[in-house]
Order: structure tokens, then C-alpha cells, then sequence
């Protein structure tokens, strides 16, 4: 079985290279950083749907029906509010000041200080999800694959970010783009796969299965009581947030709509991934119900993030193996890809300022371009090490979590700054946002015994009105001259 994992994931590889030696040739920095502005909207949109979800998504979402069941789809709802004020509220300020890092809006608006401070805030929060995404991929096929050669994990770790770097280190997002789509393709195809042979396995047919998951426990939409994390209207507030941060105010999303030509077909690719997005996730809760019967009829220890490759490596036929394994492959490289790119976009550009950099030459830009990826690669595999030694079963609750904590800071400067013409102290502005997310966490950990109330996605809210209230404090009405 090693053998056949091992065999298919090399196979998959090789055809990333293959796109990713056509998509590179003669690539420069503007490749690397914006594709030269030439990348078509439909395939962004699309490509887009494997870099959001990612390999936390392929597993946890499934995983987590037993506890959540389809109340997460009321999050997705929220999604789609969040997409409509990414498309004609902040996509056209990115477009208008012709912005390669977002966060130099914040420069603009606020002053330097502000600026590095939005900057961190997204390199703290991407190297932490984007390194998660990649460890519940990489742990599986460790367990599966290369602990049973006697590989160490971090040797493996290591292998797996040498792969990542050699296709990104060139191309950036011109490949990216490309390799997206490709990897989304696969996804997809293996999560309908897997749908329809856990169906076989039980004895149904596609709409068979289909009616029986629509007929079972998991499949409530409307939790009602307040005190629950899972309440209705919590899901779709932090769902509209969440999204609005975590794509909105990221460098990584952002950087891929803003290769579109314009801010028209930039428009259109948010509305059409946004719709793809909703089915999409609407078939994973589908495959969690299914693999949640299919243990339930047969006895299976296993749950959470460890149901579906238990399921789908070790009990269904061998084929079901190499499907998964592709499907897990193709939602691994999307968040690490493009994660890499996007956070030596935001270095290069928010702290090292490559855009008033025009002294230097196209050799020199590129060479600390590539140090920069490489000094990232080499934070990904020490922090995927650390969450090695500190699992946990639902990892995309603590992804939600880190986001909640880590984007506030954002979600409050961005909104300050579009919702008020206000002038703050910038000097002041990183402790305002230290100070928030800070509140927060302590929130976080205590609210239950201090309030009897567990915060859910609506945390991020909080973290983003007390940032807004701490700029309000710390700014003064604008000078007519300069409204």
C-alpha cells in the first residue's frame, strides 16, 4: 500500500513540475509578483477554490460534521456576504492605487508605522494557518507512507518544502495560477470519488446516499440557542468577517485577483468563486455525513480529522487509497504555493520596499527575492515540526482561531480607514493593535466561567471593534484641506 501512495504522489508531482517548467519560462519579478497582469478571471476563480480550501479543509470539514453537522453551511452563507464587500469595497481601492502588497494602503492612509504593522499581522497569521494546512497533509502521509520506511518527520517535513520551493521559487503567482487549477481539478474529482464509493461500500447509489444523508442527524442547518457556538447567527456574522479578513486583507487572495487584467474581471472571478465555493462545501459536509455512517455500521474507532484517511486508506478498496492521496496532494500545494509567494511579496515589498527600489538591478531584486522564499520555507518546516508535538483533532478549529486572533488588527485598520476620514497617530497604532488581539485571547479563555458565553467566529468581530475604538481614541478629525 505504501508503494501505490508513494507511486501516486510522485506521479502528481512530476505533472506540477511538467506546468510549472512551461508557466515559468523567461518569468521575472513581475511574474513572480503580479503575472504581469494577464491572468484570466475565470481561471483565477477556479483556481481559487483549491487555495482556499486546503488540505485542513479536505479533512477537518468532514471530520467535523459529527460536532458541528451543517450548521457550517450558515458560515458559508456568510461567505458570500463577505466576497460581495471584497468585490465593490476594497477591490477597488487595491485597484485604484494599483497596489502590488495590499498593506501599502495603509501607508497611504495612515503613515509607516501602520503599515509594517498590517504587514506583520499577515505574516504572523499566514505562517501560522498556511504551516497548519500543510501539516495535517504531511502527517498523514508520513503516518502512511514514510514513517513505515523509517523516515523521520522531519526529514519528511524538509522533503515536502524542497518540492513546494522548486516550483514556486521561480514562477510565483504566473505559475501559481495555472498550478491552482490543475490541483483544484484533482480535488474535487477525488472529493465526488470518495463520496461514491463509501456510497458503494454501504450499498447505495450516488442519489441514494444523497437522501439517506438528508435523512440523518447530521443534516440540521439551525442551531437557535445563544449560548451555543454553533448558533445561526453567529456562524453567518463570523462567516462574513472571516471571509472579508481571511481573503479581503490577504496578501495571498488578493495577490491573485489583483494579476487580473483589471478591476472589472476582478469583480467577476470574487462573484464566481464565491458560488463555486458554496457547492463546494456544501459536498464536503455531504462526504463527513456519509463517512460518519459508514463508521457507525462498522465499528470504526477513528474520528475527526483522523475519520477520512482511516476510512478511505484502510477500509475501502485500494483505489479509494490513491484518490484520497491525490485529492490531499492537490489541497496541499494550493495554501503552501501560494503562501510562500505571497509572504515574500509582503516582505519584499512592506519591508524591504522593492518598489522604491528602482536602483537596483533585476539580478539583485531576484537574488534577495530568493532568500526571502527560502528564509519562509525554512519557518514553515519549524513550525510544522512544533505542531507535530502539539496535535489536536479538529485542526480547523484552531485555524479559525489563530485567524480570529491574528486579523482583527486588520479588519479594524482597513475599516477604520475606509469608514472614517479620521487622522491617527501612527506611532501609536502598533500598540493599539497589540493591545486587541491580546484582550481577546484572555476573552477567549475565560468567557465561559466569567460569562457563561463561548465565543465562536464572532471573536474576530470583537478583535476588529476594539482596534477600530483604540484608533478612534488615538486619531483626531481631519483637516478640511486634507478630506
Amino acid at each position: 500500500m505504501e508503494t501505490i501512495i508513494f507511486i501516486s504522489f510522485a506521479a502528481y508531482t512530476l505533472l506540477l513540475f511538467l506546468i510549472t517548467y512551461i508557466t515559468s519560462r523567461k518569468a521575472d519579478s513581475k511574474s513572480f509578483f503580479q503575472g504581469n497582469k494577464k491572468s484570466p478571471w475565470f481561471v483565477v476563480a477556479y483556481g481559487m477554490i483549491g487555495a482556499s480550501l486546503s488540505g485542513v479543509t479536505f479533512m477537518s470539514v468532514p471530520g467535523w460534521v459529527n460536532d458541528r453537522m451543517f450548521t457550517y453551511m450558515l458560515m458559508v452563507a456568510g461567505y458570500f456576504i463577505g466576497y460581495l464587500v471584497i468585490a465593490f469595497v476594497l477591490m477597488p481601492v487595491y485597484y485604484k492605487l494599483n497596489l502590488v502588497s495590499i498593506y501599502t494602503y495603509l501607508q497611504t492612509r495612515y503613515g509607516k508605522h501602520s503599515h509594517r504593522t498590517g504587514s506583520f499581522f499577515f505574516l504572523l497569521s499566514r505562517c501560522l494557518g498556511a504551516s497548519l494546512r500543510m501539516f495535517i497533509v504531511i502527517i498523514v502521509l508520513y503516518n502512511f507512507v514514510f514513517k513505515q520506511w523509517g523516515l523521520p518527520f522531519e526529514v519528511t517535513v524538509a522533503l515536502f518544502l524542497a518540492l513546494i520551493l522548486l516550483f514556486t521559487l521561480r514562477g510565483g503567482v504566473k505559475t501559481i495560477i495555472w498550478t491552482d487549477t490543475l490541483q483544484t481539478t484533482f480535488m474535487l474529482a477525488a472529493l465526488v470519488m470518495c463520496f461514491v464509493m463509501i456510497a458503494h461500500e454501504l450499498g447505495f447509489s450516488f442519489s441514494g446516499m444523497v437522501h439517506t444523508v438528508s435523512q440523518s442527524e447530521y443534516f440540521t442547518f439551525i442551531e437557535t440557542d445563544s449560548m451555543s457556538r454553533n448558533c445561526w447567527w453567529k456562524q453567518l456574522l463570523g462567516g462574513a468577517f472571516i471571509c472579508i479578513a481571511m481573503t479581503g486583507l490577504d496578501q495571498e487572495m488578493m495577490q491573485k485577483n489583483l494579476s487580473c487584467k483589471n478591476l472589472k474581471s476582478a469583480q467577476k472571478n470574487m462573484i464566481t468563486f464565491s458560488l463555486i465555493l458554496f457547492v463546494v462545501n456544501f459536498l464536503f459536509l455531504m462526504l463527513g455525513s456519509a463517512l460518519y455512517i459508514y463508521k457507525t455500521q462498522n465499528a470504526i474507532q477513528a474520528s475527526g480529522d483522523a475519520l477520512f484517511p482511516e476510512i478511505a486508506i484502510n477500509c475501502l478498496p485500494a483505489a479509494a487509497s490513491v484518490v484520497f492521496i491525490i485529492g490531499l496532494i492537490s489541497a496541499l500545494f494550493p495554501s503552501a504555493d501560494g503562501a510562500l509567494t505571497s509572504l515574500t511579496t509582503a516582505f519584499c515589498f512592506d519591508f524591504l520596499h522593492f518598489a522604491d527600489r528602482e536602483d537596483k538591478a533585476e539580478k539583485q531584486k531576484t537574488k534577495i527575492r530568493h532568500c526571502v522564499h527560502l528564509s519562509f520555507a525554512l519557518l514553515f518546516t519549524l513550525i510544522i515540526i512544533f505542531y507535530y508535538h502539539n496535535q489536536n483533532e479538529h485542526l480547523i478549529d484552531i485555524l479559525y482561531q489563530v485567524a480570529s486572533i491574528t486579523y482583527g488588527p486588520l479588519l479594524g485598520l482597513f475599516f477604520f480607514g475606509l469608514a472614517t476620514k479620521r487622522r491617527v497617530t501612527d506611532k501609536y497604532v502598533p500598540f493599539v493593535c497589540i493591545a486587541a488581539p491580546v484582550i481577546c485571547f484572555v476573552l477567549n479563555n475565560n468567557s465561559v466561567q466569567w460569562f457563561n458565553y463561548s465565543f465562536d467566529f464572532e471573536l474576530l468581530v470583537l478583535n476588529g471593534l476594539l482596534t477600530f475604538a483604540g484608533l478612534m481614541l488615538i486619531s483626531k478629525k481631519a483637516d478640511k484641506t486634507q478630506a
